[in-house]
């Protein structure tokens, strides 16, 4: 069964999301900015004649690790882009529910006041 949405927006804590919203951006930017440091490749301590590969062999799998760390690079900067816009989305999101409950709440002040006006004006024809 669904959870319906009134309920589920409930649930949620906006003032956490609000109040970390600028920070969960941030993040975002300095990831998108951050470029990775190359780690250094593990060097086997102890290699037997019979373990050593050809070099065409050792050529092979070099193109194919660069290869694999390309396709990650190019992984890695997508996901940074779309943490970035998922962020950015995730403020806008933050202000217009903001900017909702302020207009909600004028807008049930003025309800009040209507109701009060109104109520003092039929006190003071039928009273």
């Amino acid at each position: 069964m669904a959870i319906p949405w009134l309920s589920a927006l409930k649930v949620i804590p906006w003032g956490d999301v609000i109040a970390h919203a600028p920070t969960v951006l941030e993040k975002a930017r300095d990831l998108m900015e951050r470029k990775t440091a190359p780690q250094p490749m593990a060097t086997p301590n102890d290699t037997s004649s019979e373990d050593i590969p050809s070099l065409g062999e050792l050529k092979n799998r070099l193109m194919t690790a660069h290869q694999q760390l390309d396709q990650l690079q190019q992984r890695h900067t997508q996901l940074a882009q779309t943490v970035a816009e998922l962020a950015e989305q995730n403020a806008a999101l933050v202000a217009a529910v903001s900017t909702l409950r302020r207009n909600l709440r004028l807008t049930a002040l003025a309800l009040v006041l209507a109701f009060v006006g109104l109520a003092a004006l039929a006190y003071s024809r039928f009273f």
